[in-house]
């Protein structure tokens, strides 16, 4: 087997109108206009996709609350970590600094799954 490229990830939400918020305006994440026989909402992001799955019950991740790192998460790199540190806040967002000492912050979606967000600088090639 050669796995060639990641495809997507889906995530259960319990609340679209809120998941939207937090994946199109706070991270400016760019929406999939998709014809679903369900409800959902889908993002790109580069040559991957988020599909967020409305679900009545999610489990909750919480192998470590004290390290957001340590539970299943989603990682992305962006141009600037200060920049979207200071967005998250403006957004009262959480936000947990990498425990590592790399370049890189972790935020919680409204359900609680984790987003990882590294300097581009510091992750290429590692």
């Amino acid at each position: 087997m050669q796995i060639l490229q990641s495809l997507h990830a889906a995530l259960l939400v319990s609340n679209l109108e809120q998941s939207e918020h937090f994946y199109s305006n706070v991270l400016g994440l760019s929406k999939i206009e998709r014809d679903l026989k369900f409800s959902g909402i889908w993002y790109q992001v580069g040559n991957f996709q988020i599909h967020l799955i409305l679900a009545e019950k999610i489990a909750p991740d919480a192998a470590d609350s004290k390290k957001w790192g340590r539970n299943r998460h989603l990682a992305f790199s962006v141009a600037d970590l200060e920049a979207a540190k200071q967005q998250l806040i403006a957004y009262n967002c959480p936000i947990q600094m990498s425990a590592s000492g790399r370049a890189a912050l972790f935020v919680r979606d409204p359900d609680g799954n984790t987003i990882e967000l590294s300097d581009l600088r510091f992750e290429i090639g590692n």
